[in-house]
């Protein structure tokens, strides 16, 4: 029953395109962290990448894709995780498609404003 219930959780987040963010004021800089809620906890690996998902890292708060992308405004350093919230900062303009690499399949991108 277990399996069920986060399953379905899950589902709901991809379907209202939900997200964790993390937002910290480090000195001079705002750091966001933004993840695909089906991310959360996870570890992706791929040749000599390991990339840990943290939940201390990333989830600060659950809010919309939208939500999470327009905070990037705001922000000097961004780190985000997973398809929903690269491609929607890729269509707001904030990630050159170039600039996205890919861990085991799920994208990731950085912005770092000076």
């Amino acid at each position: 029953m277990r399996r069920k219930v986060i399953n379905q959780a899950v589902i709901r987040a991809i379907l209202n395109l939900e997200a964790y963010v993390n937002l910290k004021k480090i000195g001079r800089n705002v750091l966001l962290a933004i993840c695909d809620c089906d991310l959360l906890g996870r570890t992706l690996r791929e040749g000599k990448i390991v990339f840990h998902v943290k939940e201390e890292f990333y989830n600060g708060g659950k809010v919309s894709v939208e939500e999470a992308v327009s905070m990037i405004q705001n922000s000097t350093i961004v780190n985000l995780v997973g398809k929903n919230c690269v491609e929607k900062a890729i269509s707001k303009g904030h990630v050159h498609p170039e600039a996205v690499i890919e861990i085991n399949g799920v994208p990731h991108a950085q912005i770092v404003k000076l």
